[in-house]
């Protein structure tokens, strides 16, 4: 359920063939890809790929808008190394994940800051929150 507030922008995608052997391809074109499940012959990605790509994105850009409120300077060398294991227990599949955080040049108390803020900004983040193992690491 929504929780209000403008819709500033839906993604939309059409996907068919699940993760086996499907292809996803959003509704202006530019996302089109093959799907694969981890570690297949098949050329392809794999949803875990395509949540660590999309969460590591927008944590990045969040760390941006909390460097920005406070005029920060970040390098330009930040990278975030997202993982996204997928799990399988008794109870069916699970995810856990971890984000690799690096800010090379950003004092360790204000990069640890900017993350934590960041942590509070990212919709991926707040999607997740109280439902799967994340640990969000500053290397």
């Amino acid at each position: 359920m929504p929780q209000g507030g403008k819709v500033v922008y839906t993604a939309k995608t059409h996907t068919i063939g699940g993760r086996e052997n499907g292809a996803s391809r959003s509704s202006d074109g530019r996302l089109d890809v093959k799907l694969s499940v981890p570690g297949a012959v098949r050329i392809g990605t794999n949803p875990e790929q395509l949540f660590a790509a999309g969460w590591s994105a927008c944590f990045e850009s969040a760390i941006g808008l909390a460097a920005r409120k406070r005029k920060i300077a970040l390098p330009a060398d930040l990278a975030i190394d997202a993982e996204v294991d997928l799990h399988l227990a008794d109870s069916g599949y699970f995810l856990s994940t971890r984000l690799n955080i690096s800010l090379p040049g950003v004092a360790r108390e204000v990069a640890q800051s900017l993350v934590d803020e960041a942590d509070q900004l990212c919709p991926y983040s707040k999607a997740t929150r109280g439902n799967i193992d994340v640990a969000i690491n500053l290397v």
